[in-house]
C-alpha cells in the first residue's frame, strides 16, 4: 500500500471512531458503522441508530474554520426543513451543532434509505432547484458570498504556491489571472441565498421522494451558481432561468474552481491527479477564450 493510500485509511477510521466516540457519548449505540462515502469528507451511517455521520477530513484543509461552514449547513437545512422542503434533515438523536472529537469537526443527519442508485431526469432537478431556490430567498440568516469560489480558489492557490512542487509558477499564474479576470464579471444584484452545489448526486431517490442533501457549499450569490451544474435540459425546467451570457462567468469560475479545489488537495486525495491534469491542459488550451 503506497503511503498516501495508508494515511488515507488511517484518516478515515479515525473520522468513523471520532463519529462514534460522539454519538455514543450521547446515548446512541452503534453495532457497525458503515462508510458510505470517503472522498474529500467521510460519511458514515452508524447502524443501527438512523444517523450518518458527515466527518470533515481533507476538506477542511481549504475551509478554515471549518465548523463555520458546517454551523451554515446544519441552520439552512433546519429552515428548508421548517418550510416542509424535501431536504435530509440533521439528526434529532443529538444536538444540531457541529462536534469535534479526535481534531475533527462533524455534524449528523437523519438517515434515509436510497432506494435507487440512478440519478434523477435534468427536468426534476430544475424544477425542484426553483422550488428550492423560492424558499430559500426568505431564509432570515447571514450567508458570505459565493463562498465556494471565493474562498477555495485564494487558499488553495496560495497553498499551491506554498507547496512549490505540484504546478509551475506559470500555472500559477494562469490560475490567479483567470480567477481575477472572471470575479469582476460576477452579477452583483440579484442575490440571494443558494445551495452552493446544486447537482445530481446531491438529490438522493428515497420512499419519501427525492430529498436534497449536502448544503455544505451554501452561500448568498446569483442564482446562475447553482444552475451551471444543470444541462439546457435541466435549466428549461427552471421557470425564468438567466441565458447564456448570465451564465457563462458562472460556468467558468466552476471550472476554475475544480481545477485549483483538486491541485490543492493532491497532497492528500492523490486518486484525482490525472483528472486534474486533463482539466489544466484545457485550460491551457482555451486561456483565451476563459479569459475573454
Amino acid at each position: 500500500m503506497s503511503s498516501e493510500n495508508s494515511n488515507r485509511t488511517a484518516l478515515t477510521a479515525r473520522a468513523v471512531a471520532a463519529a462514534v466516540s460522539v454519538v455514543s457519548a450521547h446515548g446512541v449505540k452503534v453495532d457497525a458503522p458503515h462508510v458510505l462515502n470517503n472522498a474529500y469528507s467521510v460519511r458514515v451511517y452508524l447502524h443501527p441508530a438512523p444517523i450518518v455521520a458527515r466527518v470533515s477530513t481533507v476538506t477542511a484543509l481549504l475551509r478554515s474554520p471549518i465548523e463555520s461552514w458546517l454551523a451554515r449547513e446544519i441552520s439552512v437545512a433546519e429552515f428548508l426543513v421548517s418550510c416542509g422542503s424535501p431536504v435530509i434533515a440533521p439528526s434529532d438523536r443529538l444536538p444540531a451543532i457541529p462536534h469535534q472529537h479526535d481534531g475533527l469537526f462533524m455534524t449528523f443527519w437523519r438517515y434515509v434509505q436510497p432506494v435507487s442508485d440512478r440519478l434523477p431526469d435534468p427536468q426534476i432537478i430544475g424544477r425542484m432547484l426553483a422550488e428550492l431556490h423560492a424558499l430559500l430567498h426568505d431564509y432570515p440568516g447571514d450567508l458570505p458570498l459565493l463562498a465556494p469560489p471565493q474562498n477555495d480558489i485564494p487558499r488553495g492557490l496560495e497553498r499551491l504556491k506554498q507547496a512549490g512542487d505540484i504546478l509551475t509558477t506559470s500555472d500559477l499564474t494562469l490560475l490567479q489571472e483567470t480567477y481575477d479576470r472572471l470575479l469582476p464579471q460576477l452579477a452583483t444584484d440579484q442575490l440571494q441565498p443558494l445551495h452552493g452545489d446544486a447537482n445530481a448526486l446531491n438529490l438522493i431517490p428515497t420512499a419519501e421522494g427525492w430529498l436534497w442533501n449536502d448544503f455544505e457549499d451554501t452561500c448568498r450569490g446569483h442564482i446562475a451558481w447553482d444552475l451551471i451544474n444543470l444541462d439546457d435540459e435541466g435549466r428549461s425546467a427552471y421557470a425564468n432561468a438567466p441565458d447564456s451570457s448570465v451564465l457563462e462567468p458562472y460556468i467558468k469560475m466552476r471550472q476554475l474552481h475544480a481545477i485549483v479545489w483538486v491541485y490543492a488537495l493532491l497532497p492528500e486525495f492523490p486518486d484525482w491527479a490525472e483528472y486534474a491534469k486533463v482539466m489544466l491542459n484545457n485550460l491551457r488550451d482555451h486561456k483565451h477564450y476563459l479569459n475573454e
